[in-house]
């Protein structure tokens, strides 16, 4: 028996195709519609927030960016709790409090007790980022990692786009709040199914958890060149990403434009490119190698962001479908790639790519905002094109190091393992 053989046959780790891989895929596709109807419903409603409490867009904006810095900031607390208490139990828990508090913040009387209440909702909220990738690099084989990794993202993509497609439609015959509410109202059903649905960890034993310990696996990982690029894409990218449709509601609802709001919602649309592109990219990771895809992604997310330049409507909204396409593709992979390349304490690894990640979402997004009023959507444009340079640029120096690697001659079994890393 051949040394691959051997091992793929002592891994007991779920394989695609099983029951058990279309439990688990279930529930944590439900798990990241769960999570991005909560996060991000608010997104749509930015010009009503600014319309019905008399703020200006960069504070309406904040409804979304406190809620993605305080996930980010709780993310690496809610891992250490995963190792202490198990991958479900977290992830259960936090779509339950998430779930209770979406449902309060319609009735918020002002924008500040809104503000605060989207905090809240963002520390409930980072259980299930912080877990789930670590519960799917437990429980898949690591072969069939990238694909079940990208159902997952296409969860958060088709979550993101019903969080701002449900509110939009219902803003058009109601106010913000009941446009909240029914957003919200979604995320309670959502959590109930992922509940329901999400099989027991089986691969799962429980760690010390210390904070000594704790610090000592982060810096390890933090000394891990290819995992520091990664947690660094994780903030460039999705900073552009949130940036973009943070302020394009805007630009669409003004001059040359001048569209309607319900139309404006309809834009989300453009999340279905990315539920198409994060499983294709994730199945094309397995088997191309995941620094071709990778640098493919953040390539195509510059060249959207360039058309959306243009006056002409049809060529701004090709634009945002290659941006949201070639982005989700681009998290698909590298989170991925986070959960391959941390053998040890993945659960800290995958706390901070999505640290980074919505640290990102958070700093950059309301960043944008100070660019959107001092040059509207030119200057936003340049400063998300900032952040795709650096992307580039790190996503090149994996893409080089991985062709480096290719060259220099290994072992049968060594080979394998660096085609899937």
């Amino acid at each position: 028996m051949s040394v691959i053989s051997a091992t793929d046959a002592l891994d007991t780790r779920i394989t695609r195709g099983s029951r058990g891989y279309r439990a688990i895929t279930v529930a944590l596709f439900a798990a990241g519609l769960t999570t991005f109807v909560s996060m991000y419903s608010a997104q749509a409603l930015l010009p009503a927030l600014t319309e019905s409490f008399g703020v200006a867009p960069a504070v309406a904006a904040l409804a979304v960016s406190v809620t993605t810095g305080l996930v980010a900031i709780a993310i690496i607390p809610a891992s250490v709790l995963s190792e202490r208490f198990g991958r479900t139990r977290v992830m259960v828990t936090s779509a339950a409090v998430s779930s209770v508090l979406g449902v309060l913040l319609p009735l918020s009387p002002n924008i500040g007790v809104l503000l605060v209440g989207r905090a809240l909702q963002g520390v409930a909220l980072a259980g299930i980022p912080a877990v789930a990738m670590a519960y799917l690099a437990e429980e898949i084989h690591s072969r069939d990692l990238g694909s079940a990794m990208g159902r997952y993202i296409a969860g958060t993509t088709i979550g993101g786009l019903v969080g701002r497609l449900v509110p939009s439609a219902v803003l058009d015959v109601a106010s913000w709040r009941w446009a909240m509410e029914a957003a919200s109202v979604l995320a309670l059903v959502l959590a109930v199914v992922m509940t329901r649905t999400l099989p027991p960890s089986r691969h799962f034993r429980p760690q010390r958890v210390h904070p000594r310990i704790v610090g000592a696996n982060l810096v390890g990982h933090l000394r891990n060149p290819a995992l520091a690029i990664l947690f660094g894409l994780g903030f460039l990218l999705m900073g552009g990403f949130v940036s973009a449709y943070n302020f394009l509601g805007f630009r669409l609802l003004d001059a040359p434009f001048s569209l309607p709001e319900a139309l404006v919602g309809l834009v989300f649309l453009m999340y279905l490119a990315g539920t198409y592109t994060s499983a294709a990219a994730g199945s094309a990771a397995d088997r191309v190698g995941r620094p071709v895809v990778l640098l493919g992604a953040v390539v195509t997310m510059a060249l959207g962001l360039a058309i959306t330049l243009s006056s002409v409507l049809a060529l701004v909204l090709l634009g945002m479908l290659l941006f949201t396409g070639g982005f989700f593709a681009a998290h698909s992979v590298a989170s991925g790639w986070v959960g391959r390349l941390a053998t040890e304490h993945r659960a800290e690894a995958s706390s901070m790519y999505l640290f980074a990640y919505y640290l990102g979402s958070s700093v950059a997004g309301a960043s944008a905002g100070v660019a959107y009023a001092s040059g509207g959507w030119p200057a936003t444009v340049a400063f998300i094109g900032v952040l795709l340079s650096v992307a580039l640029v790190s996503a090149s120096w994996l893409f080089g190091q991985s062709r480096n690697r290719i060259r220099t001659p290994v072992r049968t079994d060594e080979a394998r393992d660096r085609r899937e890393q």
